[in-house]
């Protein structure tokens, strides 16, 4: 369970960020915070794994906050001008929404990061391409709204897995990887074949039961 921490003065706004919070599986809100004094002693006592940060805080700016801290941190915030996007990616900011936002659109975002920090799990040695993949996995929740009834993120992850396969997959080979369920990879590739990116073939296996097939076919 990735824990979280949200930083927001106003306490309308942090309820609805905790609301937001609770609803993507896998997140769990272990504190709030409303000033930045507040966030340092319950980043020192919880520990948590990502912090929800603001950048208008009553007694300094999120941003200076952002800058001692070596957590992972998304920007929640109404600043949207450049010099503060800025700031927040140069001191180490991993994504950054404006304010007011959809409970799908942060939804996405977060289940990007939750994506990014699984394949960070336990220590070993990336690969160039893995690097490549997770520098575009941190952002796949920015992307336009995907067809209604799907998340942009989950959309993106399967493309991604049947583009890099090299070969055609089946929905349990997918779902495999991605660690979603064989229905909800079979739905988000049975629509991929529908909107032309991939194809479906049929193969017939030892039991003589036929099994989905997909290839990519987007450029």
């Amino acid at each position: 369970m990735i824990r979280v921490l949200v930083v927001e003065d106003d306490f309308r706004v942090a309820k609805v960020h905790v609301d937001f919070t609770q609803r993507v599986g896998g997140f769990e809100v272990a504190g709030t915070a409303r000033t930045a004094a507040e966030a340092r002693r319950l980043l020192a006592e919880l520990r948590p794994d990502l912090v929800l940060l603001d950048t208008y805080l009553p007694d300094e700016s999120g941003l200076d906050l952002l800058r001692e801290i070596s957590v992972d941190t998304i920007m929640l915030t109404a600043a949207s001008d450049a010099a503060t996007v800025r700031t927040a990616y140069a001191n180490g900011a991993l994504n950054f929404l404006v304010k007011p936002f959809t409970a799908e659109q942060f939804a996405d975002r977060l289940t990007a990061y939750r994506h990014y920090r699984s394949v960070l799990a336990g220590d070993r040695t990336l690969s160039q391409d893995e690097i490549d993949r997770l520098a575009r996995m941190l952002h796949d929740g920015d992307r336009p709204a995907a067809p209604k009834g799907q998340s942009a993120v989950t959309v993106r992850l399967v493309s991604e897995a049947l583009r890099t396969a090299g070969a055609p997959r089946t929905a349990a080979e997918v779902a495999d990887e991605l660690g979603i369920s064989r229905a909800t990879a079979q739905r988000y590739l049975a629509a991929l074949a529908r909107d032309g990116a991939a194809e479906m073939r049929l193969r017939y296996g030892a039991t003589g039961r036929p099994e989905h097939r997909y290839r990519w076919l987007a450029s």
